[in-house]
């Protein structure tokens, strides 16, 4: 079961990007664009895990997430994934109130998905929403231009869901996302 543990955006926040990228997603023949459905912040992405390590992560994450208190966070800025001249992939930044909260968090989530025997895969963690994928590496400086710009609203990021992706179930033959639990985050001060 592939799994992955995610701060998923309030649905004003989505709407506001989806606004944003509307007019321009015409314009990107070569990009196929992620389903705003879809969007999340991924902190953990454990891959193919046992069923049976299923329960002892949530109750991993049950114990953990609350000991790591709600973000204010926006969703602005823009990048590419390896590099923005052979970029395979676009993403909206993700701004943080207090620097380095998310990625404390982040480390945690991952603490807690290896304690369960769900060991994270995947390098650094560094804070993104995945907006395109390109079919062969691209320069996308243009597009970076674009999206660059956009600064959406701030909303308070106050839990974390583990979510199951199902590859080829979904719409056009992408994945289809599945909330397995939702683990809330200790209140603001």
């Amino acid at each position: 079961m592939r799994l992955f543990v995610a701060v998923v955006p309030p649905e004003s926040a989505l709407e506001d990007l989806a606004e944003f990228l509307e007019p321009r997603q015409d314009a990107g023949a070569e990009l196929r664009w992620t389903d705003p459905n879809q969007w999340h912040l991924t902190l953990s992405f454990m891959g193919d895990v046992p069923e049976r390590t299923v329960e002892p992560l949530v109750e991993r994450l049950a114990a953990r997430a609350p000991r790591f208190a709600e973000e204010t966070v926006a969703i602005a800025g823009a990048g590419a994934f390896p590099n923005p001249y052979r970029a395979r992939v676009l993403w909206a930044g993700v701004r943080e109130h207090v620097d380095g909260g998310l990625r404390s968090l982040a480390t945690g989530i991952r603490h807690a998905c290896s304690a369960a025997g769900a060991a994270p895969e995947g390098g650094r963690f560094h804070p993104h929403i995945t907006l395109a994928r390109l079919r062969r590496p691209t320069e996308a400086t243009r597009w970076l231009r674009v999206l660059e710009g956009y600064a959406g609203p701030s909303w308070t990021a106050s839990e974390v869901t583990l979510i199951a992706s199902h590859l080829g179930e979904g719409r056009g033959n992408r994945p289809r996302y599945e909330e397995i639990a939702t683990f809330d985050l200790a209140p603001l001060p």
